[in-house]
């Protein structure tokens, strides 16, 4: 029999096996560290070499925050430019295939847009003296850079610095193609950081020759002209391989200012212009002052074109409506009618510009914008700034401003959908929603009101306690998306007073549903699309949707009867249009006074106003009543000369023209300030109209001195500051 060992043995070994791992696991541990300590300490030692002391240290110090700072600053101009990168996804080379030829409301030429590819001559084909003078003026190391000239950027710094302003740009030819192709004018942080950044994309995806090409074929050359070979065919009559050296250094100096130093309007300040481009072809050293003497004795001299004008805000616009509608075409020559009413257009120009120069400077107040809408949705008139040729940037269509009080009205024709009355009663008190506590406009409340009293007199708590209580933020926005708004709007609490920004355009298309009679405005800019041939390509009124109604008639109706108090009674009393004719509309103002608005319609048109800054300045303290308000005036007055007059959707009874009686009285506190509907007659006789207007004038002239001086009441739409 084999013998059984004892339990402890068994035991014991176990014991005897676990100490062992024990110990290895403690000695090899204990190794791993020393080692690790002896690594580390051997590295401490081996930077201690680099240890710098004293002045050598804060110099190091100083260089890693650079880095640091400079690797957070690139990540973030990264994020900004990031989208401007999507522009350049689609088959961006391909815009310029469109060649289109603009034609008003009646058939007229206005302008043209893209480029003739037939006209288009590649670099080698340029006259050597051209491409020079280009070069000496606009970007002398064009050769030589990667789309960011740093040398000439420090060069331009100096300059300036000795000079006490700005006499030289530090924006590449590169960087002047990557605005022309994807960005605006508009001068802002984060445009300067998309244009580096596309300047670079540029450089890495095009040849030198080809930005250089690309350049000349879009800049704008001023009196309507994009392109350096359209501009020596308008300027001189002649192709641009046939300019001498005089004519191609008026043609350089256009790219800097070409409203300035256009030869067809200021022929002396070309010559001049000319001259400076000359001088630098001579510095730059690609030609000697013996090469040039002859240019300098002997000017180039324009074709007269009798001051030609086109309306260009509104052909940008266009053009890029044509090119959004034609893209599915093969045929991109093309001859497109637009909704364009040169006279009105005019008026509209007239308009601004009269307003600024009347009261500009005064109230510090450098441009403006307006967009005039027909009932139906035809555009008759769009001006994008005070001058295309200083800036291209189209305030019109592509500025984002605060409407300010203007926006109300969307809250109030959500309040009307969901049942409410202009006699609805609401509470003018304090208010405080999440924190936020707007006041109105002096800082006073007004107890009971009407819904009418309300949105005439612009009080600030009632379209918020609506918003509140009965409607909430999404309902708003989608009501203003739903009217035409289509920039896309926050819905944070403050949107019911207007902080959510707009466009000029955005506020017509929307106020147009009011004389619409609460469809949608179908706003357009072209009737009809054409190839060389003749045929129909587009034609709004066979391949346009049928407006869809976005108001009931009875939301539209109430809308109507309180927004034609406005002008007489409200905050616009600047607006209201002489001889009798009934306008609604809404005044717009927004905190520290950037921005005034005035947005307005009458049975047969709509148009926004807006004046403003650029930088975003203050202005003297203008309100939407002010320079809005009169530019309104002047332009529908002008308008509706002579034309068959509409009525107002939903108002039914007819007053003679002038203030109502009680319009004085209508503003003071605790007082309803709903009036009677003002309205043209439907359906009376030429005499018995003006008879009316007779009547009408007579009251207006007997009411005139028990009328407060003032003309329009103050109206802020934001929040309190």
């Amino acid at each position: 029999m084999s013998e059984k060992k004892p339990p402890e043995d068994g035991q014991r070994r176990r014991r005897h096996l676990l100490l062992k791992v024990d110990a290895w696991l403690d000695s090899t541990l204990w190794n791993m560290g020393f080692r690790t300590g002896q690594i580390w300490e051997d590295v401490t030692i081996f930077f201690r070499r680099f240890r710098v002391r004293g002045w050598k240290k804060l110099a190091f110090e100083v260089a890693g925050e650079a880095m640091t700072l400079g690797t957070a600053a690139s990540v973030v101009m990264l994020a900004l430019a990031m989208p401007a990168f999507q522009a350049t996804q689609g088959d961006w080379k391909n815009r310029a295939d469109f060649a289109v030829t603009f034609l008003d409301r009646y058939g007229t030429v206005i302008g043209h847009r893209g480029i003739i590819h037939e006209d288009s001559i590649p670099v080698d084909e340029l006259p050597d003296h051209f491409v020079k003078a280009i070069l000496a003026t606009e970007d002398r190391r064009f050769f030589d850079h990667f789309g960011i000239d740093f040398v000439g950027l420090a060069r331009a710094m100096s300059e300036n610095a000795r000079a006490g302003g700005v006499v030289q740009g530090g924006s590449t030819l590169t960087q002047q193609l990557a605005k022309n192709l994807f960005l605006s004018n508009e001068r802002s942080l984060e445009r300067k950081v998309k244009e580096a950044f596309l300047a670079l994309w540029l450089e890495a995806n095009l040849t030198k020759k080809e930005i250089l090409s690309l350049y000349l074929d879009r800049a704008y050359m001023g009196g309507g002209t994009f392109g350096a070979a359209a501009a020596a065919q308008f300027y001189f009559g002649k192709k641009l391989t046939d300019v001498t050296l005089a004519e191609s250094a008026m043609l350089a100096g256009l790219f800097k200012a070409p409203a300035r130093y256009a030869p067809h309007v200021n022929l002396p300040a070309a010559r001049a212009r000319a001259n400076v481009v000359l001088s630098n072809l001579v510095q730059s050293g690609f030609m000697t002052e013996g090469q040039v003497i002859a240019a300098r004795r002997n000017p180039a001299t324009a074709v007269d074109r009798g001051g030609t004008e086109a309306p260009d805000y509104f052909l940008d616009w266009a053009f890029d409506e044509t090119v959004r509608i034609a893209d599915r075409f093969p045929q991109h020559t093309l001859v497109v009618r637009t909704t364009l009413d040169m006279g009105l257009q005019h008026a509209a120009e007239l308009a601004v510009e009269g307003t600024l120069r009347e009261s500009g400077q005064s109230a510090k107040v450098s441009q403006g914008a307006v967009v005039m809408i027909e009932n139906g949705g035809a555009v008759r008139a769009m001006v994008g700034g005070r001058d295309y040729g200083e800036s291209q940037f189209n305030r019109a269509t592509r500025a984002l401003r605060q409407p300010g009080s203007s926006f109300k009205v969307y809250t109030y024709a959500a309040a009307m959908e969901k049942g409410m009355t202009p006699e609805t009663v609401v509470v003018d008190g304090p208010v405080t929603w999440r924190g936020w506590s707007p006041q109105n406009y002096g800082r006073s409340y007004s107890g009971r009101v009407t819904l009418m009293s309300a949105l005439s007199r612009s009080i600030n708590t009632i379209p918020v306690k609506l918003a509140r209580d009965e409607l909430g933020t999404e309902r708003i926005a989608e009501m203003a998306k739903a009217m035409g708004v289509e920039t896309p709007l926050r819905t944070d609490k403050t949107i019911p007073l207007g902080t959510t920004e707009v466009t000029v355009l955005d506020q017509a298309t929307a106020y147009a549903v009011f004389p619409a009679g609460g469809m949608q405005s179908r706003r357009h800019g072209l009737e009809q699309i054409v190839d060389y041939e003749g045929n129909i390509l587009y034609d709004f009124e066979r391949d346009a949707p049928p407006a869809a109604r976005v108001l009931s008639e009875k939301a539209v109706s109430s809308m109507n009867r309180i927004l034609v108090t406005i002008p007489v009674s409200g905050t616009a009393r600047r607006a209201a249009l002489d001889n009798g004719i009934v306008s609604g509309g809404k005044t717009g103002t927004t905190q520290a006074y950037r921005d005034a608005w005035y947005v307005g319609f009458t049975g047969n048109y709509t148009a926004a106003v807006w004046f403003g800054n650029d930088d975003y300045t203050s202005t003297n303290n203008i309100t939407g009543g002010t320079l809005p308000a009169q530019a309104f005036k002047r332009l529908m007055d002008y308008a509706h000369q002579g034309i068959e007059l509409r009525p107002v959707p939903g108002i039914d009874n007819p007053l003679p023209a002038g203030p109502h009686p009680t319009a004085s009285a209508a503003a003071r506190p605790g007082e309803t300030d709903a009036l009677p509907p003002l309205v043209r007659p439907r359906s009376l006789s030429r005499e018995t109209t003006t008879l009316l207007r007779g009547v009408g004038a007579r009251l207006k002239s007997a009411l005139a001195p028990a009328l407060p001086a003032t003309a329009a009441l103050p109206d802020n739409g934001t929040p309190s500051q």
